[in-house]
């Protein structure tokens, strides 16, 4: 169990006990210093409210129920820690779906009113429940606005990340046309020309060569800057100094996991299927996949262990990365790389998932389409 994780159930433990402390300073202290020591308390909550929202939720629920019969005096003020349980529910709105939502605070609403019903006598309980229900309605409207707000900037994120897509696709496309159709163009004519002329006027041939050699050693030349500057892996590198390593494939996959165990994490690599030489777009892409799905591992699911499986089947190539860890990668809260795996494979006409497991972690799925082996296309004629 990793340090966060016994921080996180560490501050469990230590609820209840605050709890008690507090059941046992009711009888002398007012309903409003048990609220705030109840919120207070409820502060030791904060990293199993990040794993198990529910979980937190109940048991604030719980210590605010017990803290009610205890308090000094019959004042509304008695009911105040359930300000507690209201501040937990509008996080929990945030965090799990509209269902779960529902559920947490129709239960919250119930169980405030049936306790403000049974430790309230005279006109005081109606008006105590009604607060109860009003600031109940007030967090779980609050949690909807931040969910609301996040969902919308991740939906203006996603389209910002398609449309720079969009944009470099472009800007490569021109780039492309505009160094190697022209140089093409010009080496096609003088190619024409050199043909034409090189029987009967050999000076006008060799000039046509020296100049299709002068414009393929260009356009090799800028091809060459322009790879370069699509290799760097930071944005600020200055291309000339960039380094001109062959692109990694899934041959480099080993060397991965010993980088990233260093890193905290050991990935468990496991091949299956007939391991050989893949096309070159496919072997960067699924090396890539791999890479962005470990390092969600390392930065985000909050684990020590994850398992990289690779099968060469006959007719697709397919790569799985499984965790144990919180099953809430950043690449949904915070940043683009599940985004770029699922283009990658696009690109390549194949299929993607990537999600939380039903028995908790995430697991990343990619199935690329392998092309048709040579061997086989020569025996069917």
């Amino acid at each position: 169990m990793t340090k966060t994780r016994l921080m996180a159930w560490g501050g469990g433990l230590l609820y209840p006990v605050t709890l008690l402390l507090l059941v046992g300073l009711a009888p002398r202290a007012s309903g409003t210093l048990l609220a705030m020591g109840a919120l207070l308390a409820s502060g030791l909550l904060v990293g199993v409210l990040r794993h198990r929202p529910l979980l937190a939720l109940a048991m604030t629920l719980v210590g605010s129920i017990v803290l009610v019969p205890v308090s000094l005096g019959q004042s509304p003020g008695r009911f105040a820690p359930f300000l507690a349980v209201d501040l937990v529910l509008c996080l929990v709105v945030v965090a799990r779906s509209r269902r779960v939502a529902t559920v947490a605070a129709a239960v919250c609403a119930t169980l405030q009113l049936v306790t403000v019903d049974g430790f309230t006598h005279g006109p005081d309980g109606l008006f105590v429940g009604l607060i109860a229900l009003l600031v109940t309605a007030t967090a779980c409207m609050i949690g909807l606005l931040i969910r609301e707000r996040r969902e919308h900037t991740v939906a203006l994120r996603s389209q910002e990340v398609a449309k720079a897509v969009t944009a470099e696709r472009l800007r490569i496309a021109r780039e492309l046309h505009d160094m190697v159709a022209h140089s093409v163009g010009i080496i096609a004519i003088q190619a024409g020309v050199g043909s034409r002329v090189i029987e009967t006027q050999p000076t006008e041939a060799r000039k046509a060569l020296r100049a299709i050699e002068t414009t393929s050693r260009e356009t090799l030349s800028g091809l060459r800057r322009t790879l370069v500057a699509l290799r760097q892996t930071e944005p600020h590198t200055d291309s000339s100094q960039a380094p001109l390593a062959p692109a990694p494939g899934l041959a480099d996959i080993e060397r991965l996991a010993v980088a990233t165990a260093d890193a905290g994490v050991r990935v468990d690599v496991r091949w299956a299927g007939e391991r050989r030489r893949l096309p070159a777009d496919i072997d960067l892409s699924a090396y890539r996949i791999v890479q962005e799905a470990v390092t969600n591992v390392v930065r985000h699911a909050d684990t020590g262990h994850c398992r990289v499986s690779i099968d060469y089947g006959a007719q697709e190539l397919s790569v799985e990365v499984l965790d144990d860890g919180r099953g809430t990668p950043g690449a949904q809260g915070s940043g683009f790389g599940i985004t770029g795996m699922r283009e990658r494979v696009s690109l390549l006409h194949g299929r993607f998932s990537a999600g939380p497991r039903p028995g908790g972690g995430f697991q990343v799925t990619a199935r690329l389409p392998l092309p048709e082996p040579v061997a086989s296309r020569a025996g069917v004629r």
